[in-house]
């Protein structure tokens, strides 16, 4: 395939991967909740 089909389509891969990370960078990071154990371990 001399028509640079891999060449164009590695672009358009490249292109899409940029957007998405583009867009990752701007959402909010959500902090892990930490789940509160009870200090009475005997329920």
């Amino acid at each position: 395939m001399a028509d640079g089909f891999l060449e164009k389509h590695y672009e358009d891969y490249e292109a899409r991967k940029a957007a998405w990370l583009r867009k990752q960078k701007h959402l909010p990071k959500t902090p892990k909740r930490k789940l509160e154990r009870p200090d009475d371990e005997s329920l």
